[in-house]
């Protein structure tokens, strides 16, 4: 398959977990996406997301991981990265290079925390150490979205607040289209995986963040808040930091160099 491509799962704790690997770089990284996880896991997206970063498959094995299946009512971002050591331990991924994005973020820093032999490189991006007002709102809004289940809302919501005003003014007549993609059997998943961002915490552990790491947020972020992203650095002190003026959530999306960012950081 093109990049070599695969879909695959691995056992974690009577359950397993979905991951798709591409690329035959001598570097592995590990992806671990964000929020959306919980509505659609990234089982048979091998092909896609290979075409997606295909700018990491030069230099790297990439593998992108979705939470495991089977998660319990009460689920932390702790929890999520002790389940994520396992994984990469029973696939014999060892010293990766680690890209969290959003609610990924939160989870790769308690894997830097309670792993470090794992991380070799860290990448934060568009996510935060503890809860803040902003995020409070939106998730929490979320939340009552998919308790009634309304899909709809809950995608052209979250578009609102990921993407920016001119990104919106181009495409904002696709996003109602959004609603009629993708939706779940049910919202379970999803409820207790925004639920864990809410109580997301690492603030006074951050300095046991010891590996290389690189901060990226948006200066317009409705999501974490426009200073999520200085505090992760004032608090992490092996770290660099680089913000997108003008773009918001989705600048891992919009911003046409953040890829290469990314790279020069776990390449130098």
């Amino acid at each position: 398959m093109l990049f070599h491509a695969k879909n695959g799962n691995v056992q974690v704790d009577g359950t397993d977990m979905n991951y798709v690997s591409f690329g035959k770089g001598d570097n592995v990284l590990v992806m671990l996406p964000g929020l959306g996880d919980g509505l659609k896991t990234v089982k048979g997206m091998a092909l896609p997301l290979a075409m997606t970063y295909k700018a990491y498959a030069k230099d790297h094995t990439v593998f992108v991981f979705s939470r495991k299946n089977e998660i319990p009512g009460s689920y932390s971002t702790r929890d999520m990265a002790a389940d994520q050591a396992k994984a990469m331990k029973k696939l014999g991924i060892a010293n990766a290079n680690v890209l969290g994005v959003s609610q990924g973020g939160m989870i790769a820093q308690y894997l830097a925390i309670d792993h470090p032999e794992l991380v070799k490189k860290l990448v934060l991006a568009v996510t935060l150490a503890k809860q803040n007002e902003i995020i409070h709102e939106s998730i929490s809004n979320w939340i009552s979205m998919a308790v009634h289940g309304d899909y709809k809302s809950l995608m052209v919501d979250t578009a609102e607040k990921s993407y920016s005003e001119k990104y919106l003014k181009r495409h904002r007549y696709l996003i109602p289209l959004l609603g009629h993609i993708g939706k779940p059997k049910d919202f379970k998943r999803f409820l207790i995986q925004a639920d864990s961002c809410l109580h997301h915490n690492a603030y006074a552990e951050l300095d046991k963040i010891l590996c290389p790491t690189f901060i990226i947020g948006g200066a317009c972020d409705k999501i974490v808040g426009n200073t999520a992203s200085l505090e992760l650095a004032d608090g992490i002190e092996n770290s660099e930091c680089f913000i997108y003026n003008g773009l918001g959530h989705a600048a891992y999306e919009e911003a046409v160099d953040f890829d290469q960012r990314v790279l020069r950081f776990l390449l130098q």
